[in-house]
């Protein structure tokens, strides 16, 4: 292909999102859950940030955190879902170039931000468990902002160079991404070029900064867990693990279909692809529809919140 011919492609004004390839009949009723855990999604993740607003005593690191994280399912869900009901609905495959690239940076980055925020809120429940006594004065509101602005920063930065080197690629196959969003690997497997660096780049990003934060929250829980075993009682054992029961089924949660929809896409070869972005599509929504839905059950001061706010309403 000559230089000119190339350069005609660099930059194409649009792309045609697929949906979910091979399962195009079925559409519109895929589109029933995926609207329904939207709903719930806004619902819960709304009334959660409305709760710890309301509630004085919630205004502390661990409910900051839980907001942060809401926000975070917010903005991601929101930034996938609309389109990807728009293709369902009305067959409107067609996004622009530079909104493609916008939509694949908030994904990947509220990913992102949303792993470092399970961090902090393993690292909040190992100073409260470990160190209660000094929990107020390691957590200050100062510090908690802190760590939420280096949280955003860091998926700021690292999934910079995904659009960057994205806008870089010539674009001579197809105009076609066999997906229902604009997923990195997707969206660059398109370029008629050596893409080794893009590539490469998610790879390590995957591996340094989700495998890092695992990493670091099994680090905490296994302290956490010293601590606990280490409690003379078995009521205070049981009491003082509940407190972290809604962060860990919150973490498993995100991380375990996250890890499975990995590895299928990177070893299953003989996988159906409508698996693939089925699936790819299932780990990034239902863990923001989840979280509210874990700390509304597991947390009994939230528990207590709705209760009265339900009651309040009724009356």
């Amino acid at each position: 292909m000559s230089h000119s011919n190339t350069n005609n492609f660099t930059n194409p004004s649009t792309f045609i999102l697929q949906g979910i390839p091979g399962l195009e009949a079925t559409h519109l009723w895929i589109s029933i859950p995926f609207c329904t855990m939207y709903a719930i999604a806004l619902l819960g993740n709304f009334t959660i940030l409305y709760i710890v607003k309301m509630e004085s005593s919630f205004h502390g690191p661990m409910y900051y955190f839980l907001c942060m994280l809401a926000i975070s399912d917010l903005v991601l869900f929101t930034t996938i879902l609309p389109k990807t009901l728009i293709i369902f609905w009305f067959n409107s495959r067609e996004i622009d170039f530079s909104a493609c690239l916008t939509q694949m940076y908030f994904i990947h980055c509220f990913s992102v931000v949303e792993s470092g925020i399970l961090v902090a809120m393993a690292f909040d429940r190992y100073v409260a468990i470990c160190h209660p006594l000094r929990h107020s004065t390691i957590l200050t509101n100062s510090v908690v902002y802190k760590i939420g602005v280096a949280i955003i920063l860091r998926g700021s930065i690292l999934v910079l160079p995904y659009p960057f080197l994205a806008n870089q690629w010539p674009y001579c196959k197809t105009k076609i991404i066999p997906h229902s969003y604009c997923e990195h690997i997707a969206l660059v497997k398109l370029a008629c070029a050596d893409i080794r660096i893009s590539s490469y780049y998610g790879l390590s990003l995957a591996f340094l900064v989700t495998g890092g934060d695992m990493f670091s929250v099994a680090v905490s829980y296994i302290q956490i867990l010293r601590a606990i075993f280490s409690l003379p009682r078995k009521d205070a054992k049981i009491k003082t693990f509940g407190t972290c029961s809604s962060h860990l089924c919150v973490i498993l949660a995100s991380y375990i279909p996250g890890l499975f929809s990995f590895i299928t896409h990177r070893f299953g070869q003989n996988v159906p692809l409508y698996f693939h972005i089925l699936f790819a599509n299932i780990y990034l929504l239902v863990p923001p529809m989840l979280h509210p839905i874990i700390y509304g059950v597991r947390t009994k001061q939230i528990q207590n919140r709705l209760l009265q706010l339900f009651t309040r309403k009724s009356t």
